[in-house]
């Protein structure tokens, strides 16, 4: 008997000297998801040096951990730190220069906020827009430059759509792209009258001759950008960002600008697709720092549904004999998916129609042959014809935005007919990849991550249409929701294991929200404000 009580009366006393560990801060009395491999529960978070060394229960933390700090998370829910997996953020931040077009409801109403917006900045050279969608009007047509013209003889104009893949411009904009009757363009169209003049509206590829002549912000211009794109996503919670096509000299300026702390907020870089950009990044290597990654190259297969820039197998329903557009034809995506796949950068290609999308995804089966673990990506996998499907069963990630399916359902069917039914098969692409990554493609939509959760889940518009939503059999599960915007978006940026959860060892990124986003009722979930948001373990909302 006295053999047994000393080495237990040694255990005892080990136990009780073992200090605690001392950290940064604690976060108790929380509701934690902590989206590990078992979607567990937990209250009880301790960070230190920016990273997660303890999760649990209360009780258990305490025993282990010390901290002259203690949050008391008053029960609040918290998730980690809210990824948007495909987004323009410098774009969202120029756009708060820009004429706001979003939401108007007539060509009329587009005209009256430009006129307005140029009486408040009389100085403006250039008048820039973005936001107008014809299939919000009464008149669901293509505008003409007719009325542009005579407001503005002089200055030009360039109004972009919501969807980015159309422009309208006055005569101006027109002369000084060097545009006229003669112009050709390969990867979208110049809409013309009868009589070969242009109308104003440039669908896709043309888009970038006027894109060449307009003036460069300045370095100013694009730090204030960046900044106010930050507080913007901070405000809703995310806390990493993927941007959807970026130049080298805007990536630098990020990084610049995270080195010295300006730039709090996590950006996953994916290249636009230029000489210059590939030449550079794609010799140089993956990128990597503790806030940027750099490693992906932004491709556009095709053009958007809404402007019908979009490439389909068969004519559109609603326009005879037209087809959308490729922006990359088949045989330039080939070679160019097997010289990025020659490298560690992934590919992550824009492809809205069917027949973009097949193309696409015959040009990864090939590049890839014989690669493992590559995590490329379809941008939108937004249409898709029943068999290709499959293809997403071999390592294809695809990352979709589901109030696009909610903001398109109103003029989708027109566009596709019976089509319409493989089409935002956010399910269906779940079942056969295994993942899938959620965005925004803001500013195309609102910011607003909680608006993805809520169309994912349930498959309707604010104003609760269609009555049973959309084509449920593709809504998603709210777990299945949550892990598509923090750890699959995470893996799909080879980062899974840094962050996109609440775990041991990693970044200490997670967001405090004002309601159980797993329990509140699905109206409720569009009200969801993010209360809190930490970053590297710091408070940055």
């Amino acid at each position: 008997m006295k053999n047994l009580i000393l080495p237990l009366v040694l255990l005892v006393l080990g136990v009780s000297c073992n200090p605690k560990q001392e950290v940064d801060y604690i976060v108790h009395n929380a509701n934690i998801y902590t989206v590990d491999s078992t979607f567990s529960k937990a209250c009880c978070i301790a960070v230190k040096n920016g990273e997660i060394v303890g999760v649990g229960a209360n009780a258990d933390l305490f025993e282990d951990f010390k901290s002259d700090s203690l949050v008391d998370a008053l029960g609040k829910t918290i998730v980690p730190g809210l990824i948007d997996a495909h987004c323009h953020f410098y774009g969202l931040g120029l756009n708060q220069q820009v004429v706001d077009l979003v939401g108007t409801q007539s060509f009329d109403e587009v005209l009256d906020r430009v006129q307005s917006f140029y009486d408040n900045n009389p100085s403006l050279t250039v008048v820039q827009g973005r936001g107008w969608d014809q299939n919000d009007w009464a008149v669901k047509e293509f505008p003409t430059n007719l009325e542009l013209n005579k407001m503005f003889a002089n200055i030009p104009v360039v109004l972009e759509r919501v969807d980015g893949h159309a422009y309208l411009v006055n005569n101006a904009a027109l002369n000084l792209a060097g545009i006229d009757k003669t112009t050709v363009v390969v990867g979208g169209k110049i809409i013309r009258e009868n009589s070969g003049h242009a109308t104003g509206v440039l669908v896709d590829a043309p888009m970038a001759l006027v894109d060449a002549v307009l003036p460069k912000p300045s370095k100013e211009i694009q730090i204030q950008a960046l900044k106010e794109a930050q507080e913007i996503c901070f405000d809703y919670g995310l806390t990493t960002v993927n941007d959807a096509g970026l130049n080298k000299d805007v990536i630098e300026l990020i990084d610049s600008l995270q080195q010295v702390g300006d730039l709090k907020i996590k950006v996953y870089a994916m290249v636009s697709n230029t000489k210059a950009n590939l030449d550079y990044y794609l010799d140089k290597g993956i990128v990597k720092t503790n806030r940027l990654n750099v490693r992906s190259v932004k491709v556009y297969g095709d053009g958007a549904l809404g402007s019908r820039g979009a490439a389909l197998k068969e004519e559109y329903s609603d326009h005879e004999g037209h087809f959308g557009a490729m922006i990359t034809p088949a045989d330039k995506m080939e070679s160019l998916a097997a010289r990025i796949a020659a490298t560690d950068y992934q590919m992550n290609t824009h492809a809205i129609g069917d027949s973009a999308n097949i193309v696409a995804l015959r040009a990864y089966e090939k590049a890839l042959e014989g690669k493992k673990d590559r995590r490329w990506k379809i941008e939108h996998a937004q249409v898709l014809t029943e068999n290709d499907f499959d293809y997403f069963e071999k390592g294809v990630i695809p990352s979709i935005q589901p109030t696009h399916a909610t903001s398109d359902m109103y003029w989708a069917e027109d566009r596709l007919g019976t089509r319409v039914k493989g089409a935002y098969a956010y399910k269906t692409l779940l079942d056969k990849a295994g993942i899938v990554a959620l965005g925004t493609d803001f500013p195309v939509e609102r910011v607003s991550p909680f608006l993805t959760f809520y169309a994912a889940v349930a498959r309707q518009d604010l104003e609760k249409f269609p009555a049973g939503g959309f084509q449920m059999k593709d809504a998603l599960s709210r777990e299945e929701t949550l892990k598509g915007m923090t750890i699959w978006a995470a893996y799909s940026n080879f980062e899974e294991n840094e962050k996109g959860s609440i775990e041991v060892g990693k970044k200490a990124d997670f967001t405090v929200l004002s309601h159980d986003i797993m329990t509140v009722s699905t109206d409720s979930i569009p009200l969801i404000k993010a209360e809190q948001v930490f970053v590297e373990g710091e408070r940055v909302k």
